[in-house]
């Protein structure tokens, strides 16, 4: 294992110099460095890309200490996955605060391209496909579980226009994957800035809500 090296320059009385001291990493310590090593590896290379030999290479550990952490690269595959999972939806989420609708459509839209510029590497895994079906989630299921907490909020707002209320879960999950789905393009593009790019999103979902209708009919030949 890695562990802090403290090198003592004195030497003995036959001027040997002394062993260095190494301070080792608690258990704690170790499964956190090998949670960012391969969240680093996981984010470059994908999953079938990463190898245990290389996880455990540049942590300078053998291959069972990731076993034994871990109990392979699908255990710690799934434990990034899920961290980066709660991080996002809490940041969303946290980022719902009192006030106008509108501005709950920007907070909303800051959270996640916040989330991707401070995380960048965390949204690259998330936007993956799973490899492993014993993961905690997907991409989809977290969009769904942070577009629940969108769907609340219209629908209150649905309520207090004359909508219908049930149709709130439809409305936030496309909204939700409205941002979503940008948000991975401007993974790699990051034009414009993040500000406008948000500032867009609002204005297409805002302006669209505020023109409404109640009963929205369609103009095209076919009607199923």
């Amino acid at each position: 294992m890695i562990d802090a090296v403290a090198t003592d320059s004195s030497t003995s009385s036959n001027d040997k110099p002394r062993r260095a001291r190494r301070t080792r990493m608690t258990g704690a310590e170790r499964r956190q460095q090998l949670l960012e090593i391969g969240r680093t590896l996981f984010a470059a290379k994908g999953f079938e890309g990463t190898s245990v030999e290389e996880i455990a290479a540049k942590a300078g550990v053998s291959k069972p200490v990731v076993y034994e952490h871990f109990g392979g690269k699908e255990g710690l595959y799934a434990v990034v996955v899920d961290r980066e999972m709660r991080r996002l939806l809490d940041m969303v989420t946290g980022s719902l605060t009192a006030g106008h609708p509108r501005e709950l459509c920007e907070q909303a839209a800051f959270a996640l391209l916040d989330y991707i510029e401070e995380y960048t590497d965390g949204f690259r895994i998330l936007v993956r496909d799973s490899p492993i079906p014993q993961s905690t989630g997907s991409f989809a299921s977290l969009i769904s579980d942070i577009a629940t907490q969108v769907e609340d909020i219209l629908g209150r707002e649905f309520k207090s226009r004359g909508f219908d209320p049930k149709l709130a879960p439809l409305y936030a999950q496309a909204l939700v994957g409205m941002v979503a789905l940008t948000g991975q393009w401007w993974l790699d593009v990051r034009r414009p800035k993040k500000a406008e790019v948000a500032a867009h999103l609002v204005n297409l979902a805002w302006h669209g809500l505020d023109g409404l209708e109640a009963r929205p009919h369609l103009i095209g030949r076919r009607k199923s």
